[in-house]
């Protein structure tokens, strides 16, 4: 396997390298109407190189997603052939790039930002933002199903959810058996750990029952119940081996899985006892969280993506 490119190692601030992917398209309302008109709309979803933090905006304008995240050096994409669809506005895109006006090539000079382009009908070359494409779009068209939501409310869910992959916990603040702080891509965009607001849980409740605003609050909560259980399955996966890998160590942090936290709160705890099965593996261990200490099976844990035990 290769090395990572430079620019994936390299220090840099949050978004200074970006990889761009388009999603959708997604229907819309413009007003809360019965038989209101629908629209397309489509999510550009914008990934940091260096961080692995998530930015999600409704398809508009460049200049709106470095007013809130700052000017980028170098922004990756698929080659255009892959923005091209039945959507007019797309390849209106796809031309301004291929063959960009004045107004177009004096904006990325005066802004110093290199656009390049990955090599055709070669998705691989742009896996990072395709792996985020995945996480956004997988459920959400799953969840929402037949629902259109008003453009407020898309925005608003589609908000929540780059809140929420940024939430994921990427390693431990510091190896401080009483810490259980950890750091997330949060960290690099506010300095500290992305929460939300305690909401009553409405995932069980028929849709008829439910305002507008539950509604979008209910859509919410169903994807950070299965995107969260998805992430952790991903931490537990494993390829084939070649070599012994190690074991679940005492002081190490681990996420336990929860079906009942609310919306980016992640359970976690330091490992106190271990036990062993009869294969010589450890099976069992005893989790110290901050509510109390809790026997799991190691299919109800996880490690850290990056583990610094």
């Amino acid at each position: 396997m290769g090395n990572l490119p430079s620019e994936r190692v390299n220090i840099s601030g949050p978004f200074t390298i970006t990889g761009l992917d388009l999603c959708g398209p997604y229907l819309v309302k413009y007003k809360n109407q019965r038989k209101g008109t629908l629209n397309k709309v489509y999510i550009c979803v914008c990934i940091c190189f260096s961080t692995k933090a998530i930015h999600l905006e409704l398809l508009a304008t460049l200049k709106r997603f470095t007013s809130r995240r700052g000017r980028c050096s170098k922004i990756y994409t698929d080659n255009a052939t892959n923005f091209v669809g039945s959507n007019s506005k797309l390849k209106k895109f796809y031309k301004l790039i291929n063959f960009p006006d004045e107004n177009l090539a004096n904006y990325f000079t005066s802004e110093g930002i290199d656009w390049n382009f990955i090599p055709p009908k070669s998705p691989h070359f742009g896996g990072l933002w395709e792996a985020g494409v995945k996480s956004v779009k997988h459920h959400l068209k799953r969840t929402i199903g037949n629902l259109h939501f008003t453009y407020e409310e898309f925005e608003t869910i589609m908000i929540q959810i780059e809140g929420i992959l940024n939430s994921r916990p990427l390693t431990p603040l510091s190896s401080d058996e009483d810490n259980f702080d950890v750091l997330t891509p949060g960290h690099f965009l506010i300095g500290r750990p992305i929460s939300s607001i305690p909401e009553p849980f409405l995932t069980d409740i028929n849709e008829n029952r439910l305002s507008r605003w539950q509604k979008t609050t209910k859509v919410v909560q169903r994807i950070w119940k299965k995107w969260k259980s998805d992430y952790l399955n991903t931490l537990q996966a494993r390829s084939k081996w070649m070599a012994e890998k190690d074991d679940l160590i005492i002081g190490q942090m681990v996420l336990i899985k929860d079906d009942f936290l609310p919306i980016n709160t992640w359970l976690l705890g330091r490992i106190l006892e271990v036990y062993y099965g009869s294969d010589g593996k450890v099976r069992v261990v005893k989790v110290r969280t901050k509510s109390g200490n809790f026997k799991r099976t190691i299919n109800k844990i996880a490690v850290l993506p990056i583990d610094t035990s």
